[in-house]
């Protein structure tokens, strides 16, 4: 798979879908946003990251081995397990190591890892390990309860461990139970009369469990007295008000179910400033504030990284240029392409660099940035070195070693906002000027405001929301947002102006109004009296809004947007003014989100031959319950239906 393809193909995408909405009359305007959108301002250059090598420990059934974890472990821990084969004992990498020997000694830990580093391994290993050591020793019930931030993790996490202990069938030496409010009445009167070992929830619905006086609650909360375990996955994600509420929250669960349960934290990087101790001390102290416990600094496990080809500097000049001009030969062999002095090069430039006596992450970055490093360190041309680094990448990723791993996996953050309002100075075309970021004035000219521009839905006429009032003897026009209105349209202070150099508009020919606006009495036509307020106004605007006879001619529309002057397109007076005009584009965030997951899976099942068929898969992401509904009937189920139907 091209992933620079497959990134492309869905900002088209995208692009098309957004730019949609918007006709643009004015040429000016039109050259503008086109050339905003020509530059990426609203999908910027993708960065690229390399999914970095984890120092490996020992496997499970090293472990056992040596009686550091329960025999039965090594029967539950295995990858690969399929009908015809028992799978490979789990290998372990050192920080999954570290943490189980800080469980072991029952003190509270954080794993600080990048994504696919295995921290819920981490954590469910010793729980399990735990379950197991103690089984028949104590009372029956629940001993850990893990707290994810959405239910789609717990779901997630669900399945991972349907793949461990599904070969039980119904005899599994460790239970355990989703509770997040998706389970039926069956279910939770299931896991009321035979609580299982660990519960896997959220904190809203764990807050619910402590409260609730539901009977079925109460004996499910009865059966965690004494709990082990408290783990909270993504522990990044509780911050603000929302992390207070869950510290609190901890406290309680602690206050009533065991003041010594050992708490697990997970995250990503929650602090990136200082030095390797200075980071894991804020850390820690987070992380005490959050658990009600102390963390000590030396319990924060951060990841163990290796370096993956064998260079032991970067390399540099006619070393970098000779192998660019070689070209990637077809037939390289693992061990071949992992000598590549390229291959050195984008490890320590995309993938890892030194800190202190320690290996970590490098910034992401784009591929454009990457392209001038390997232009200034080989003194080739960018263009030559983008190329070539786009096809390395590629070819890297495919070539497997005999465990079926690729030389780099590596990783694309593409971030898509939608375009929405564009601002102009108070001038006429072919003089103002525009901006996206929402200023109030012109840098450095402060004579000149900036206005919002929306357009006419009909014809893509300009027009800016005004405010029209008397300050000082003088008469102004200032901005205003779209949906601001007096609460009295009688008070006609709130409006819409419109520049008017080529005189498209004639207020004195009396067809020029919506026909519902004018009546006929005794063979003359005239403009009914009821809406003879909201005729538009000739005036004469300053960049600065000004109102003044050696301004800009143009017309001030009172009240609501009810027709426009350039097309005649006429509205009813209710609404809002933003379904009449339009800013750059009128998309909702849940389409938008519909646009790019169908873009997404469209080109994965339909374009792409190579990827395999359990890769084809996308996960997403919402704090907003009819979003994901929304999603979920629009994005996948449309796509696998029309695929099988073909």
């Amino acid at each position: 798979m091209d992933v620079f393809k497959y990134r492309d193909d869905i900002v088209a995408n995208y692009r098309s879908f957004t730019t949609s909405f918007t006709k643009i009359k004015a040429d000016d305007i039109k050259q503008y946003v086109t050339h905003r959108y020509d530059s990426g301002y609203y999908w910027p250059a993708p960065l690229i990251q390399l999914n970095p090598s984890f120092v490996s420990s020992q496997t499970v059934e090293q472990l056992v081995s040596q009686g550091k974890l329960h025999r039965t472990c090594q029967e539950i821990f295995r990858f690969g397990r399929d009908p015809n084969s028992p799978g490979v004992s789990a290998q372990l990498y050192k920080h999954q190591m570290d943490a189980i020997e800080i469980a072991k000694r029952g003190e509270s830990y954080v794993l600080t890892t990048g994504t696919g580093s295995g921290k819920s391994l981490a954590y469910m290993l010793p729980i399990v390990d735990c379950i197991l050591n103690t089984k028949g020793n104590s009372s029956t019930g629940i001993k850990a309860i893990i707290i994810y931030p959405m239910n789609a993790l717990v779901n997630s996490q669900k399945e991972e461990l349907d793949k461990f202990f599904g070969h039980y069938n119904e005899n599994k030496p460790v239970t355990y139970g989703r509770y997040t409010g998706q389970e039926s009445q069956e279910e939770r009167h299931a896991m009321a009369a035979t609580p299982p070992d660990i519960i896997l929830t959220n904190f809203m619905m764990l807050e619910l469990l402590m409260t609730r006086q539901d009977e079925l609650d109460r004996s499910i909360m009865k059966a965690a007295k004494g709990i082990d375990f408290l783990v909270l996955d993504e522990l990044h994600t509780y911050r603000g008000r929302q992390g207070a509420d869950v510290a609190m929250l901890v406290r309680r669960v602690r206050e009533a179910l065991n003041a010594d349960v050992q708490c697990i934290g997970t995250s990503a990087t929650m602090a990136s400033e200082g030095t390797l101790q200075a980071r894991n001390e804020a850390i820690a102290e987070v992380a005490s504030k959050m658990f009600g416990t102390d963390v000590k600094p030396e319990n924060i496990i951060t990841e163990t990284l290796q370096r993956q080809t064998p260079h032991t500097e970067k390399p540099l000049g006619t070393t970098l240029s000779s192998s660019i001009h070689a070209g990637i030969a077809e037939s390289l062999s693992f061990k071949k392409l992992r000598e590549h002095p390229v291959s050195a090069w984008i490890e320590l430039t995309l993938g890892i660099e030194k800190e202190e006596d320690r290996w970590v992450r490098t910034r992401p970055q784009t591929i454009q940035d990457a392209s001038k490093k390997l232009s200034d360190d080989s003194g080739l041309p960018a263009e030559t070195c983008e190329t070539f680094l786009r096809d390395f990448l590629l070819t890297a990723y495919q070539c497997r070693d005999n465990k079926g791993n690729p030389l780099f996996a590596f990783r694309l953050h593409q971030f898509i906002s939608g375009a929405n309002t564009l601002f102009s100075t108070l001038e006429p075309v072919g003089n103002r000027q525009f901006d996206l970021s929402g200023q109030q004035y012109l840098p450095g000219d402060r004579s000149k405001r900036f206005f919002s521009v929306h357009f006419c839905r009909q014809c893509g006429q300009e027009y800016h929301p005004v405010w029209y009032g008397v300050k000082n003897g003088e008469t102004h026009l200032t901005p205003r947002d779209i949906d601001d209105r007096s609460h009295d349209e009688e008070d006609s202070d709130f409006g819409f102006f419109m520049f008017d150099q080529d005189h498209v508009w004639d207020d004195a020919v009396i067809e020029n109004y919506p026909e519902n606006w004018i009546e006929e009495i005794r063979g003359t036509i005239r403009l009914k009296s009821n809406f003879k307020k909201y005729q538009p106004k000739g005036v004469y605007a300053e960049p600065s809004g000004k109102l003044t006879g050696g301004g800009n001619h143009g017309w001030f529309i009172p009240g609501s947007f009810r027709f426009c002057l350039n097309c005649g397109v006429s509205h009813a007076a209710r609404g809002r003014d933003a379904i009449r005009v339009t800013g750059l584009s009128g998309e909702g965030r849940s389409s938008a989100t519909t646009v790019l997951a169908v873009s997404a899976l469209t080109y994965m099942l339909e374009q792409d031959s190579d990827l395999a068929q359990e890769a084809k898969k996308l996960l997403g992401f919402t704090d907003n319950r009819q979003d994901a509904s929304l999603g979920r009937g629009c994005q996948c189920d449309r796509i696998y239906k029309r695929k099988r139907l073909s």
